[in-house]
């Protein structure tokens, strides 16, 4: 079955229509599609962490050993940005980047939906962790925290000025962590699901030796978005260690 349009294949569909109709107005707690696959995403990491630590061998086994490589990765990656500090958000960094892989490559699976695909959960991801960076500064700084704002450095006659532009970067941290993700995972399902086009259409006027190039470009840009799935989890863990680099650094200086 041929989709009229690329973006039908991100459109969230009630599976379980479940709606309470109160004095406040009607809500909405059907269970949908997105939610389906959300639920899946975390069984699947939930599945290969346990899996993957359970009964602990010496040499370790594939999945044991993937695991293991994804743990030494990410506490690399922490201490690089944060140093040793930031090792004690090291849970939920770990979490957040193996749920926004397996999330990535699970919407790669044919008649799976891609839940990163979508801004609303990216964006309440990004969300929550700028608002706990946000937290943890003043908790380890106080109103010194605020410093941050005011480059030390900075032209007296500038600094008003320049306070302004780096809180508004600062609040806009959200928007660009999290459209930066969504936007990679809908650009890329979207080209995939052109190509795809092409080739039931070129198939079904008969032209089947046509339809071999944009199979090899499909298999091409498959590669790809393999790989952009990695690199969008890694960009994204990065991002949020530098941000808590921010929070736990010295502000002013």
């Amino acid at each position: 079955m041929i989709l009229n349009s690329p973006l039908e294949q991100f459109e969230i569909i009630p599976l379980v229509p479940i709606e309470f109709k109160t004095v406040a107005g009607t809500f909405d707690i059907s269970v949908t599609n997105f939610v389906l696959f959300l639920f899946f995403d975390f069984s699947i990491v939930l599945f290969l962490l346990l899996l993957g630590t359970y009964k602990l061998k010496l040499l370790p086994n594939r999945l044991q050993l993937i695991i293991e490589g994804i743990y030494t990765f990410v506490v690399d990656t922490i201490k690089q940005q944060t140093g040793d500090e930031g090792l004690r958000f090291f849970i939920y960094y770990f979490l957040v980047f193996f749920f926004i892989l397996i999330s990535n490559l699970l919407g790669l699976v044919p008649f799976c939906f891609t839940t990163t695909s979508h801004l609303i959960l990216v964006s309440f991801v990004a969300f929550t962790s700028n608002l706990a960076f946000i937290i943890i500064g003043f908790y380890k700084h106080g109103l010194s925290f605020l410093n941050y704002f005011i480059p030390s450095s900075a032209p007296k006659p500038l600094i008003p000025l320049i306070t302004v532009i780096e809180l508004v970067s600062y609040l806009l941290r959200t928007f660009s962590l999290s459209i930066r993700l969504f936007a990679n995972m809908m650009a890329g399902h979207i080209l995939l699901y052109i190509l795809a086009s092409f080739v039931l259409r070129l198939a079904a006027a008969g032209f089947f030796v046509v339809a071999l190039m944009p199979i090899l470009l499909m298999i091409g840009v498959f590669a790809l978005e393999l790989g952009i799935c990695f690199i969008q989890a890694y960009v994204f863990l990065v991002l949020l260690s530098i941000y808590l680099s921010d929070s736990l650094s010295t502000p002013g200086h």
